[in-house]
């Protein structure tokens, strides 16, 4: 739990500064949950490491309640911000939590998007213990994207296909006033990506590796 802690504690100290830097949802959660959501209706959304909640506000157009969960309190607090700006028009929850274990009811969930938060949790067993727990919490019907940064991404040219487990490394982020801090990332091995979804309570649909990223679309154990 300490190193989780420390991933934590990084947000907190960062978390404001971070928030400021992330105004606009990514296109890829933008076609997702338009695409998931064409022909059907959804009832409770869950935008897990939600950071300022600017794709919480993505899923907020498509279901009736969601529910936003990060690990830091400083982040939160720049989601409520958001939602009372921009008058979300759905019922919104915000919880401080663990990716690696989620205050949420077994089949609660029917639309998740996990983004760019998988990456930052810093052991095998935690990973793979959160994305259980996503597959816990998401009806069988259910749909979630999840993505993490990946070896593909041109920051990572030295990494080769050998590397099938993919590594641990540090991307500083700099504060106002020159102060650095570092932030763990697990940047995963596409093939590893892929192994580590399959291995879990997910059921895998379909997956892809895109501008460096991986994206996997899933659905909640059968």
């Amino acid at each position: 739990m300490s190193r989780r802690r420390d991933v934590r504690d990084t947000y907190e100290r960062i978390g404001r500064h971070f928030a400021t830097t992330r105004e606009y949802a990514w296109p890829e959660v933008e076609e997702f949950v338009a695409r998931v959501t064409a022909d059907r209706s959804f009832d409770r959304g869950l935008d897990l490491g939600c950071g300022n909640c600017r794709h919480a506000e993505v899923i907020a157009d498509h279901v009736e309640h969601v529910v936003g969960l990060d690990a830091s309190r400083a982040l939160l607090e720049t989601g409520r911000d958001r939602a009372a700006e921009r008058d979300f028009e759905v019922s919104l929850a915000l919880i401080q939590g663990d990716a690696a274990a989620f205050p949420l009811r077994d089949d609660t969930v029917d639309l998740a998007v996990y983004v760019a938060t998988l990456h930052h949790l810093p052991t095998e067993a935690d990973r793979r213990r959160s994305l259980d727990e996503l597959g816990r919490v998401l009806t069988p019907d259910g749909r979630a994207l999840v993505s993490a940064w990946s070896t593909a991404h041109d920051r990572f040219d030295d990494a080769t296909e050998a590397d099938a487990t993919g590594f641990d490394t540090t991307v500083e982020w700099t504060l106002p006033g020159g102060e650095s801090v570092g932030r763990f990332y697990h940047i995963y091995a596409p093939d590893e990506f892929e192994r580590d979804l399959e291995a879990s309570e997910l059921n895998l649909l379909e997956w892809e590796v895109s501008s460096g990223n991986c994206y996997a679309t899933v659905a909640g154990a059968q």
